[in-house]
C-alpha cells in the first residue's frame, strides 16, 4: 500500500468525529462535509508535519469551522431565531452508529438549535470542550485567548445553553409516551388534550426557509400552540414516530414527500419545546429512516 493510500486509510479512521465536530459547530450536514473534505486537503498538504494525527486533525476541523462561522456572522444581517439546523432522524427501532457518531453524548436538535446563536468563538469553545472533551489549552491557541479566558467563553456558553435548552426527560418510554399523545390529540383534534400535553410556558420554534417565509415564527405559551397545531390536524394522520438527534419526534411525509420533521423536548412530563423543520428545498436533500 503507498503512502497516500495509508494517508487516506488513517484519515478515513478520523472521519466520524470529525464529521460531529463540524456538524455541531456548523449545524449543516453540506457544511460539515464540506469542512472535513477541507480538512483532508490540508492533511494532504502537509502529512509529513504531521506527529499527532488525531489532534493535528481536530484543531484544523475547528479552524475551518470557525472561519465559516465568521464569515456567515459577516455576511448575516440579522439573526433569525426560528433557524433550525439539519437535524438527525433515525428510526426507533433501529441503532445507527453513524448517527450516533454524529451527535455525540449530548442529544436533542434543542441545544444544536441554541448552539446557533452563539458567537463563533464561544460556541467551538463549548463545541470542542464540553461535547468532545478538548483540553482547553488545545482550545486556547484556536482563539488566540489564554485558557483561563477560553474557561470564561465555555461557562457563558454552558449558562445559555442551560437557560434555552432545557434538559429533556431521559427515560426514553415515558418521553415516548408524551410525543404519541401529542400525536393522537393532533389527529383527533383535541384541544383539552394537547393543551395537557404541552407546558404552560411551551416554545414552538418553526423554520420554513425562504420558500416558505410565512411559516418561519415563534410561537409561545402551550394554549396558543395547541390551537396552532389545531390548523395542522389534516396533516397528523401522516406523521410517524422517529428519532430526531436522538430524542422522539415526528416525520411527516405526504404522498412520498417530507412536509415537516418536528423535535420534542419532554421535560418533566410535558412538552417544553416543539423545533419545527418545514423548509421544502432542506426536507428533500435530507437523510430519511427507513
Amino acid at each position: 500500500m503507498g503512502g497516500g493510500a495509508l494517508l487516506a486509510e488513517r484519515f478515513e479512521t478520523h472521519r466520524p468525529r470529525l464529521r460531529a465536530v463540524a456538524y455541531r459547530m456548523l449545524g449543516s450536514f453540506g457544511a460539515a462535509e464540506d469542512a472535513v473534505q477541507e480538512t483532508w486537503l490540508r492533511l494532504d498538504r502537509h502529512a509529513e508535519e504531521v506527529d499527532n494525527l488525531g489532534g493535528w486533525l481536530t484543531t484544523v476541523a475547528s479552524r475551518v469551522c470557525l472561519n465559516e462561522l465568521r464569515s456567515r456572522e459577516r455576511r448575516r444581517e440579522e439573526e433569525l431565531d426560528t433557524a433550525v439546523p439539519d437535524p438527525v432522524l433515525t428510526a426507533p427501532e433501529r441503532d445507527d452508529p453513524e448517527a450516533a457518531a454524529l451527535l455525540g453524548d449530548r442529544v436533542g436538535l434543542a441545544l444544536q438549535v441554541v448552539l446557533g446563536t452563539l458567537g463563533p468563538s464561544e460556541r467551538l469553545a463549548f463545541v470542542l470542550h464540553d461535547l468532545f472533551a478538548v483540553p482547553l489549552e488545545d482550545i486556547a491557541p484556536l482563539l488566540d485567548k489564554s485558557p483561563a479566558a477560553v474557561r470564561q467563553s465555555v461557562s457563558r456558553a454552558r449558562k445559555r445553553v442551560k437557560e434555552r435548552a432545557p434538559e429533556p426527560d431521559r427515560d426514553p418510554a415515558a418521553q415516548r409516551a408524551v410525543v404519541e399523545a401529542f400525536l393522537a390529540a393532533s389527529r383527533e383534534g383535541d384541544f383539552e388534550g394537547l393543551v395537557a400535553v404541552l407546558a404552560p410556558d411551551a416554545v414552538l420554534r418553526a423554520d420554513g426557509g425562504t420558500a416558505m417565509a410565512a411559516l418561519s415564527k415563534v410561537i409561545r405559551g402551550g394554549t396558543v400552540i395547541a390551537s396552532s397545531a389545531q390548523g395542522f390536524r389534516h396533516l397528523a394522520p401522516f406523521a410517524r414516530l422517529v428519532l430526531v438527534n436522538g430524542t422522539y419526534g415526528t416525520l411527516t411525509v405526504v404522498d412520498g414527500k417530507p412536509v415537516s420533521v418536528m423535535s420534542f423536548t419532554v421535560v418533566d412530563g410535558r412538552v417544553a419545546r416543539i423545533d419545527v423543520l418545514t423548509d421544502p428545498d432542506r426536507l428533500a436533500v435530507l437523510p430519511l429512516p427507513s
